[in-house]
């Protein structure tokens, strides 16, 4: 009889610290962070009435003249999208040429990633 009463206790003892380990690691595993990180662009227009190749682009917009710096990496594009290359950039991107900017960041540290000439 002692044997049988033994083998219960213990039994309902295993089962209950068996319990408490499964909800502890439950807890640790519904408790982790989340991160979430937005990056938003946006797009101006504007006439150019400064440039400086690889460093930055100032703009007359309706509202004033805006400096945008460049980003590491610039592309340069027609408005149908086409790619222009180095030579095309020194000749046709220069004060009075209006364009769009696609940038990243607000004001004073918005960066340009590619310049879109309005002309194609």
């Amino acid at each position: 009889m002692k044997k049988m009463l033994l083998g219960i206790a213990l039994a309902c003892v295993a089962s209950f610290a068996w319990g408490q380990v499964s909800q502890q690691t439950t807890r640790e595993v519904t408790q982790q962070p989340t991160t979430t990180t937005t990056t938003t662009t946006t797009e101006a227009n504007g006439t150019i009435t400064d440039y400086t190749p690889g460093s930055a682009i100032v703009l007359r917009e309706s509202a004033g003249p805006v400096r945008y710096r460049f980003g590491k990496t610039v592309t340069y594009v027609t408005r149908s999208g086409r790619v222009l290359d180095e030579d095309t950039v020194r000749t046709r991107i220069k004060v009075g040429v209006p364009v769009r900017v696609h940038y990243t960041g607000t004001a004073p540290d918005m960066t340009v990633d590619r310049v879109i000439l309005d002309e194609d």
